[in-house]
């Protein structure tokens, strides 16, 4: 839509379907009317002049009776008619009535309201006939020494363009518009005539701006944004100007505006890599993010440092500024802390690293007194994390971060609490040194646990590494607190009944140990109280949790009783204390057993947990050295292999992400020019430019570098068919949240179209920004229409519509061809991503909508349909390549994808090769898709069917 258009729609108010109206009655109402008549007849004349009217005979009536008069609305409206009108004969000559429009203009020029003058102004940078500037040209020049600054503004916009257009005209303008600029005070006349020279005389802008370069802080923000970019481009032109204007730079760096910092750091850092320079940038984006409130504007800054630390020479510069960067951590978003800690942890070294370590416990403490939020449990988890991933880059760091974040294996949430022990699984057995203090501080809070996951896991650490006697019968004296007084089943009955006297109950107070008439150790509860424990929050945790039903905590227990008291009898060389020990844990499990075969428990005990913890009584039966390797060496290994194969895996991905940094291109490559090229080489030369083209284009232009033209095409949409009066095909350019829809619009008849009108509508979550305008169509003429689609969702959408238009003479009502739908790709939203394997089970849990999709393909090898999933989807597969490796006739892989909304999605993906059915028959199967939303997980299930089968080139 064209500034005419635009102002004429805003302005007008006219039925664009209704009949026009003769030019015999716009006449009359032109001559004869009042001024509320005049002002609808112009309108109507305008809108008819857009539509492809021709009325020649009501140009002089125009001028004779619409002109003269001072009424502003028609002013208006007469600035968009001479835009529009046609101004020359056939042959090119200008019209003669167009002198007594010029007169007209030359005294609005000079109009004591200074809207009319810069109105006129504005008007005039569109007209393209010399003939009707040249006379207007003194009193466009006298405009610049107008009192008002919206004319000075104006004027000197009017002169660039004429300048710019008709040089002859105005041969001075650089001049004129320099000693403009030098006495002028207002900021937008400035920031204009600055914008002029850069563009016009480029010398004369740098002379200026030397003589004023002590004063850029003082300018306006507008102004400073033109100096930045003048300098930006001189600069890169000339490298011998840095050392002219690198200080300017800097000064603009302290700008008050966070637009011009923003610039000023990039354009620093793009003209110098000196430490100072780097250093500089960084802390103004460090305070952009902080001062500015927008969470995008702060996400987009983040990048910008991002960008920074991927050159290696400017990686040590960041370094010393983790601690400014960690200021970021007091926006409450969660997704802008996710980066600032991402960040931070790429710039952690030996130097800061405990400094590093200090700031984020000081922030997990806060998370703890800090009254509930949404993202407070994932913000806690986001910084056991990053403790973690330092105290393995830097284990004497651990001893630090133990302490702190061992308080949060009694914490609510479980994710967090869960985090903390993979991360003390992993210390634990990676560093020896600290094994004694984690033991004790495992011991601490081993009580208070309140998750049943987080207590079978610290039964598993406890069991595994305690190692000396004290600590062996420790762990025995917790386990005989959490699990309350014994037998369980009668002592839950004498209390359901009530029986139990005061004195037979055991008192508040530290655990004591007795010895039973079986002469085994016996402890009494310091949870239970003086009066009967009949609640639920009364009992003991372990208690809890077999009263519960959970019975494979007692699997876990009895494994636990069965290392610990293995490793006693190896380190107590007496009979009778190793009797007395395994005696003990043998009636704890007996006492488990008896209670899940009762009727006491929500839920009876499982055959698996039956089983298990009856191995365990009778490997400590016989006591046999096979069991005690199996139980006290095997299971550590397991480990050991576990964490070895782990962190192979981030050595490769961190190689993989090191290799992404080097150099692809080396200095003393030739270089290959196409002009010297030979002719039958062409083809291929011009084939690698549009390749690297389009890579230079970003991430949402890959998938067309691989074969361009193909991509392309396959991107055209035919919405008409061939015979249709109309035509129509459409281009669907996808750009991250928008759609760009260029439609082709062909006239196929030997009519005029008049009101040619693209409609169009949206399903799913999907909605057009604005309504293309109406155009006209000469016979057998085109036109390009361009519509633009907002994206909220990742899910399927269909874009449909018609054409409709009038026939310029007929009296039919409005035509009107229907349009093919256009279905819009989710694959153009969804992006490969990582997660760990927690993050996946989590998800996997809380999401609502899952689609199973029944694999049907011809695909006969289960790695290769895999891999063809994997490339249909555009998602990641979080299975290790060794546990795909192999052949034994099924394979299980977990997948996973995240849009650029920020929506997950998951995929597991269970497959087998049927044997029976020989060598050639395909895979068969499920996959199953999980998401938040159910347009996703449908809009992935239905791209898997449509894409399961792999077609025959």
């Amino acid at each position: 839509m064209t500034a005419a258009e635009n102002v004429c729609y805003t302005l007008i108010n006219v039925p664009m379907d209704s009949e026009p109206p003769s030019e015999i009655s716009l006449k009359n109402d032109l001559e004869k009317g009042d001024v509320k008549l005049k002002t609808e007849a112009l309108k109507k004349v305008i809108i008819m002049i857009l539509n492809g009217e021709k009325l020649p005979g009501l140009l002089m009536t125009i001028i004779r009776f619409v002109l003269p008069l001072q009424d502003h609305t028609i002013k208006k409206l007469l600035l968009v008619f001479w835009e529009i009108v046609p101004k020359t004969t056939p042959d090119g000559r200008l019209l003669q009535e167009m002198i007594l429009v010029c007169d007209a203009y030359r005294k609005d020029l000079q109009h004591p309201n200074e809207f009319i003058r810069g109105s006129t102004l504005r008007f005039l940078c569109k007209l393209k006939e010399a003939e009707l500037l040249e006379p207007l040209m003194p009193a466009i020049r006298a405009c610049l020494e107008h009192r008002h600054s919206y004319v000075r503004r104006n004027a000197v916009l009017a002169i660039y363009t004429i300048y710019r257009n008709f040089e002859h005209l105005i041969p001075d303008a650089p001049e004129l518009i320099h000693d403009f600029l030098v006495n002028e005070k207002d900021a937008s006349c400035k920031r204009n005539a600055f914008m002029m020279l850069i563009h016009a005389d480029q010398d004369r802008a740098l002379d200026y701006l030397s003589t004023c370069i002590d004063q850029v802080q003082t300018f306006g923000d507008i102004l400073q944004l033109v100096i930045v970019e003048l300098i930006y481009k001189v600069c890169h032109a000339n490298p011998s100007e840095r050392a002219r204007f690198i200080r300017c730079i800097y000064n603009l760096l302290q700008s008050s505006s966070p637009a011009v910092k923003y610039e000023a750091a990039g354009t620093l850092v793009t003209l110098s890599s000196a430490p100072t320079a780097i250093k500089a940038a960084a802390q103004c984006y460090i305070d952009l993010i902080i001062k500015e409130s927008d969470n995008n504007v702060k996400l987009i800054v983040l990048d910008r440092l991002v960008e920074l630390k991927e050159h290696p020479s400017h990686e040590r510069v960041l370094q010393d500024l983790v601690m400014d960067i960690l200021r970021v951590l007091s926006t409450p978003d969660l997704e802008v802390r996710k980066k600032t800690l991402q960040l931070a942890l790429d710039l952690v070294s030996s130097r800061n690293v405990e400094e590093l370590v200090i700031v984020l416990k000081k922030e997990v403490i806060k998370t703890n007194n800090v009254t509930e939020h949404e993202d407070t449990d994932k913000y806690r988890q986001l910084l056991v994390r990053t403790l973690h991933s330092c105290s393995v880059r830097f284990p004497d760091m651990a001893a630090n971060v133990i302490p702190v974040l061992m308080e949060f294996l009694s914490d609510n949430n479980e994710a967090a609490a869960a985090d903390v022990l993979e991360f003390v699984r992993e210390a634990i057995q990676r560093f020896d040194n600290l094994r004694p203090l984690i033991v004790e501080k495992m011991l601490e809070v081993f009580h208070s646990i309140k998750s049943v996951k987080i207590y079978r896991g610290a039964l598993w650490i406890l069991g595994e590494y305690c190692s000396t006697k004290e600590d062996i019968q420790s762990v025995m004296t917790e386990v005989r607190r959490s699990l309350g007084e014994i037998p369980i089943v009668e002592s839950e009955i004498k209390k359901e009944a009530g029986e139990l006297k005061p004195e037979e109950e055991v008192s508040v107070g530290p655990a004591q140990k007795l010895v039973t008439e079986m002469g085994t150790y016996a402890t009494q509860s310091a949870l239970s109280s003086s009066r009967p424990a009949k609640k639920e929050e009364d009992r003991p945790p372990l208690r809890g949790f077999l009263l519960d039903g959970d019975f494979f905590v007692a699997a876990s227990l009895a494994t636990t009783l069965t290392k610990i008291a293995l490793r006693y009898m190896s380190l107590v060389q007496e009979k009778k204390k190793q009797n007395s020990f395994s005696a003990e844990a043998m009636l704890l499990m007996a006492t488990i057993l008896h209670l899940g075969k009762s009727s006491l428990p929500k839920k009876p005990i499982t055959d698996d947990d039956v089983d298990r913890i009856s191995l365990c009584l009778k490997v400590l039966s016989e006591c046999s050295p096979l069991m005690n390797d199996i139980f006290n060496k095997e299971c550590r290994q397991s480990l050991s292999h576990m964490l070895s194969a782990k962190l192979e895996e981030e050595k490769l991905s961190q190689k993989k992400e090191s290799e992404k940094r080097n150099v692809t291109i080396q200095p003393d490559d030739p270089i290959s020019f196409m002009q010297l090229t030979a002719k039958n080489e062409m083809s291929s030369k011009e084939d690698q430019f549009q390749l690297s083209l389009l890579a230079a284009m970003g991430n949402t232009q890959r998938k067309e570098a691989a074969d361009p033209l193909a991509s392309k095409l396959n991107k055209v949409t035919q919405l008409t068919g061939f015979s249709d009066p109309v035509y129509a095909e459409a281009y669907v350019h996808v750009n991250q949240y928008d759609i760009v829809l260029d439609v082709l619009v062909v006239n196929q008849t030997s009519d005029t179209l008049q009101n040619c009108t693209l409609e169009l509508a949206t399903l799913g979550d999907l909605k057009l920004v604005e309504k293309p305008s109406p155009l006209t169509l000469a016979p057998h003429d085109f036109a390009n229409i361009k519509a633009n689609v907002k994206v909220a969702s990742t899910e399927n959408g269909i874009i449909f519509g018609n054409v409709v238009y009038d026939v310029s003479g007929a009296a039919s009502d409005r035509n009107c061809v229907v349009l093919s739908d256009i279905h819009i790709d989710i694959m153009d939203y969804i992006q490969p991503a990582s997660c760990t394997d927690a993050e996946f089970r989590q998800m996997w849990a809380e999401f609502e909508w899952e689609n199973k999709v029944t694999v049907n393909t011809n695909i006969i090898d289960l790695n290769e349909y895999l891999q063809h999933i994997l490339k249909s989807t555009n998602m990641k597969c979080l299975t290790p390549e060794k546990a795909l490796s192999g052949y034994c006739g099924f394979m299980a892989a977990n997948l996973y994808a995240r849009s650029i909304f920020g929506e997950d999605a998951l995929a597991n993906v269970s497959i087998e090769k049927p044997i029976h059915l020989g060598p050639e028959a395909p895979v068969t199967g499920h996959i199953r898709i999980r998401a938040k939303s159910q347009g996703m997980a449908l809009s992935l299930g239905d791209k898997i069917n449509l894409s399961q089968k792999k077609t025959s080139l």
